[in-house]
């Protein structure tokens, strides 16, 4: 497909533990080295890898995600390869993200179980200042839904919708989002390691994109005070035997017994699951009233305001959305320990309490205790104590991975906390 192509380079991509997509770049001549597994790198070097004094790790190409780049040059083109990640000794590294997420996959198979996700990417355009760097101007002042001339990046999500569609994308919905120069561009949900593979391909394609156009494109989840914050909704289901599992018509609300176990996992588990789908400290910007973002751990079939929603079509269609994952996260661990909580559920026959349809950023503390919507974490600190407390998904994440993970994000926290902002500064100065 290389000789076939005029491919002359292959990027040898993989994600490190925080979610950021490293490569390495090799000419045509070396691929048949890179497929029998030979590309080595230096582990020590990338976030939440091996240590320096174990650090040669080797590159396993994974040859179903061969795909070229259509924005690089026809003569001379380049195309990518998916890798994991190998020891010296020739085994998976338990701490490379795709591996967490094929281990819980497996649990997920034995068990006759198929994993799939669908999901909603939201993300910022911004203007770039004559060096080319980014700004903190939104690319326009749009609202939701609008259209041109109002929305200033249809031209750019219209470019991104097609070379996502070039690269094999099912693209099913772009528009622009509720704050100023936001936009989400939805694609057809899959099986959850190809969803997890193509979430980070979406996201080097909506930057590169943007970058053609002059702009800059940010995942950050709440990069703007008093607008909307951008997030993952993340909208999930079980298959076996290519049947959805989690429809029943005889429910009153078309659910299967599983299906509300699911649900019940997730709610069981979420605290430890945010500091995994919400993991920066800005991402707790974004979990506030107002906003449309979820506050509360509760779930309901209509209402937008909990944790959990379970969109109306049923069938086939039918999926549990989960609100509260946003972009900054990774994928493959984010993916991980949502279906390591829902198989949970399952197994131990948890039931959820009722739904809640009524809206919950109106009720008073007390009605939403006598309803069991306790608070989310408010904080990354708070997620990270319950990670800490829960045995399921550190085992999902696994021994090396949890270590540095929280070793990392306990630092980012500290970083933070010896941080004097603005607001701190505008509020205290004078008046202290």
């Amino acid at each position: 497909m290389a000789r076939d192509n005029d491919v002359k380079f292959i990027r040898l991509q993989f994600t490190d533990l925080f979610g950021a997509l490293k490569n390495i770049a090799i000419t045509v001549d070396h691929l048949e080295t890179a497929l029998g597994n030979q590309c080595m790198f230096d582990g020590s070097s990338i976030d939440g890898f091996a240590r320096i004094e174990e650090s040669d790790m080797f590159l396993y190409p994974d040859p179903d995600t061969f795909t070229i780049f259509p924005w690089r040059p026809q003569n001379g083109r380049v195309a990518r390869l998916i890798c994991d990640v190998h020891g010296p000794d020739g085994l998976p590294f338990e701490g490379d993200p795709r591996r967490i997420l094929k281990k819980s996959l497996k649990k997920a198979a034995d068990l006759g179980y198929v994993f799939n996700i669908g999901p909603e990417c939201e993300f910022f355009l911004f203007h770039t200042d004559n060096e080319g760097k980014m700004t903190a101007t939104t690319h326009d002042n749009a609202g939701y839904f609008d259209l041109g001339p109002m929305d200033l990046g249809e031209d750019a999500r219209r470019d991104i919708c097609l070379t996502l569609e070039d690269l094999g994308f099912s693209v099913e919905t772009s528009h622009h989002e509720v704050a100023n120069g936001q936009h989400e561009i939805d694609f057809r949900y899959d099986e959850a390691l190809k969803t997890a593979d193509n979430i980070m391909t979406f996201k080097l394609v909506v930057k590169t994109v943007a970058k053609r156009h002059g702009l800059a494109a940010s995942f950050m989840p709440k990069p703007i005070a008093g607008m909307a914050g951008s997030g993952m909704h993340t909208n999930l289901s079980l298959s076996g035997g290519g049947i959805n599992l989690f429809p029943e018509p005889l429910d009153s609300l078309g659910l299967s017994k599983m299906a509300y176990s699911f649900i019940a996992g997730l709610m069981a588990h979420i605290p430890a699951i945010m500091a995994i789908t919400n993991p920066v400290i800005n991402s707790y910007k974004r979990l506030v009233a107002g906003f449309e973002a979820p506050v509360y751990n509760a779930w309901a079939a209509r209402n937008r305001s909990p944790l959990i929603r379970v969109p109306a079509i049923r069938g086939q269609s039918t999926c549990i959305e989960l609100r509260n994952p946003d972009p900054s996260c990774n994928p493959y661990l984010a993916f991980a320990v949502m279906l390591e909580a829902g198989l949970d559920g399952i197994l131990r026959n948890l039931v959820p309490t009722g739904p809640v349809e009524r809206n919950l950023y109106t009720m008073d503390a007390d009605e939403r205790r006598a309803l069991g919507a306790d608070p989310l974490p408010r904080s990354l600190e708070e997620a990270l104590r319950a990670l800490e407390a829960d045995t399921l998904i550190l085992g999902t994440l696994g021994s090396h991975a949890s270590e540095r993970y929280l070793e990392a994000k306990w630092l980012e926290c500290e970083e933070y906390q010896h941080c004097v902002h603005a607001w701190e500064t505008e509020k205290y100065l004078g008046s202290c």
